[in-house]
């Protein structure tokens, strides 16, 4: 079987499992938040965290839950890593350095799993799985219940309530994450990745020992995958073998990382009891998504450069195991997602193919997004979308019922703006340090890509790098924690607030005049609202970093 077939074949089968998983998926996790029923493990968690499950909270309520609970994770993530050596299997490692169990810690409490450090070398079994693992899980649900809290907003009238950050908190984590992420780390197992509690040491051929780690991979690799974290447990990620040592089982980690988003727009149009609207949020994502998929693969299949004509192929930093259509396949499913988990590097991609995955996270990762994320994030461009057709037509503009005010384009335009402000002003501040230039692994145009990919991945909460850029000095490690952070709370906040005022309004009847968005005509102006947004906003940077890398 040629590439060509295998490649495309490996697609098809994609999209149709993706298919087959969407309809039961998506309705399971729609009665997983509206049911009024909890269940007893969930009970005893109130219980023991002095939570009233059937009390709603407010939008800064439900905000103030999300940011408090965060910090308090960070500190906690932070306590652990500083006192590795005293826990049980530390594995004889040290504590971590302290600005970077910092950025450490924020990395995997706000769903970036940025990682400036190489596991295998740095962290003990139990600040992976107490600290890494748990967040994992806790961040991913933190990003489905604000999705959540959002189609509430939309789905209610005259009131303020969006719900209970505790109980949903609770409900993703105990009723989608736990029991998926446990059939996909039985799954992993199965081929082959690792999964035990001690390193092991083996006999060279030159006669020589040697000391190969192990661990509990297989359960971190499968909510790292699940949950759209990404932070592997060996500091070559997936294209590590013992966390990804197969085509089949780097297939199974791609359906992983697209599941949960793509299921999620049918949660919406569920929740929203218009699933043709459901539809039409999948189809920009889709759209979106084929278009990234197609030039990433064609930049990195064909051989478009004198040194791929020469190889046959652009083959530098991938695996021979995976090749070109598996390693442009994972690249786009992770930087579409807020994953960042990588099976090749991204920093030996071509331009045109590594510029193509930068894209990808400044739309925003809305292709189809982070768990949760993907959701708000495409639902705050649909308001803008309304708005420009608002002006357009000249008549108030309307979304899903709810009447779109100054108030709501208040919160949308500072959230378009809060990300690419990290963004630009973090890239422009690091290029203009003089140390920043010893810390580039290339000069020129892709030096200054690397820069603008490691801002553009903090901020949009991705975590996947461009691998030539040393990351580890002070400086590096409390901006880009701070981009972390800020890019993470700032939107939730701003999404909360936005939720909470469509709740408090009134149900706007459906007249002739209304713009229906679920149609394709909508879903278009969606998708070009999208493009043109970023475009606008990142040309210049783009134009520094990986254009003119091509066009040199």
């Amino acid at each position: 079987m040629s590439d060509t077939l295998g490649g495309l074949l490996t697609i098809a089968l994609l999209v149709a499992l993706l298919a087959a998983a969407h309809v039961p998926l998506g309705d399971h996790m729609a009665r997983v938040f509206t049911s009024t029923r909890h269940l007893r493990v969930e009970r005893a968690v109130y219980r023991l965290s002095g939570v009233d499950p059937d009390a709603e909270q407010g939008a800064r309520s439900y905000a103030t839950g999300v940011v408090g609970f965060s910090l308090v994770s960070i500190v906690v993530l932070m306590a652990i890593q500083l006192a590795q050596a005293a826990l049980p299997m530390d594995r004889g490692m040290p504590a971590v350095p302290f600005w970077m169990s910092f950025n450490t810690a924020i990395s995997f409490v706000t769903n970036t799993n940025w990682q400036s450090y190489a596991g295998e070398s740095t962290l003990g079994f139990t600040a992976q799985m107490a600290g890494l693992a748990v967040q994992n899980f806790l961040s991913a649900a933190v990003g489905i219940a604000v999705a959540v809290a959002l189609v509430r907003g939309f789905t209610r009238s005259r009131t303020g309530a969006l719900g209970n950050f505790w109980v949903d908190l609770t409900r993703g984590t105990v009723r989608i994450l736990l029991p998926m992420a446990f059939v996909a780390a039985v799954l992993l197992v199965a081929g082959g990745v690792v999964q035990s509690f001690a390193d092991s040491t083996m006999s060279t051929l030159a006669g020589h020992s040697q000391v190969l780690t192990g661990g509990p991979v297989a359960s971190q690799e499968a909510i790292k995958e699940l949950g759209n974290n990404g932070g592997g447990f060996f500091n070559a990620n997936s294209a590590h073998p013992f966390e990804n040592p197969t085509g089949w089982t780097s297939f199974v980690e791609v359906f992983l990382i697209l599941v949960l988003p793509v299921a999620l727009t049918r949660t919406l149009g569920t929740m929203l009891g218009n699933r043709r609207q459901g539809l039409a949020v999948l189809g920009v994502m889709g759209v979106l998504w084929t278009v990234s998929l197609v030039v990433t693969t064609w930049a990195e299949v064909g051989a478009h450069s004198p040194t791929a004509r020469a190889a046959g192929a652009a083959m530098e930093g991938k695996e021979t195991r995976f090749g070109e259509w598996a390693s442009a396949l994972f690249a786009v499913a992770t930087t579409g997602t807020s994953t960042g988990a990588v099976n090749a590097s991204h920093d030996s991609l071509t331009a045109a193919g590594g510029g193509t995955v930068l894209v990808n996270m400044m739309l925003g990762e809305i292709v189809p997004g982070g768990v949760g994320a993907g959701i708000y994030g495409i639902l705050v461009m649909a308001v803008l979308a309304v708005f420009v057709a608002g002006l357009m037509v000249g008549r108030t503009p309307e979304l899903l019922g709810k009447k779109i005010s100054a108030k709501q384009m208040t919160y949308v335009a500072l959230y378009t703006l809060t990300t690419p402000a990290l963004v630009l002003v973090g890239t422009g501040v690091a290029i203009a340090r003089d140390s920043t230039a010893d810390a580039m692994g290339n000069p020129g145009g892709h030096g200054f890509s690397e820069v603008l990919y490691a801002f553009t991945s903090a901020a949009n909460n991705n975590g996947s790098a461009f691998g030539g850029l040393t990351v580890t000095s002070d400086f590096f490690q409390v901006v880009l924690g701070l981009a972390m952070l800020l890019g993470r709370l700032l939107p939730i906040v701003l999404v909360l607030l936005l939720a909470g005022s469509l709740a408090e309004q009134g149900k706007v009847p459906v007249t002739a005049g209304t713009l229906p968005t679920h149609t394709p005509l909508f879903a278009g102006m969606l998708v070009g609202v999208i493009v043109v947004m970023t475009g606008l906003t990142y040309f210049p940077a783009l134009a520094l970093g990986p254009i003119a890398e091509a066009l040199a």
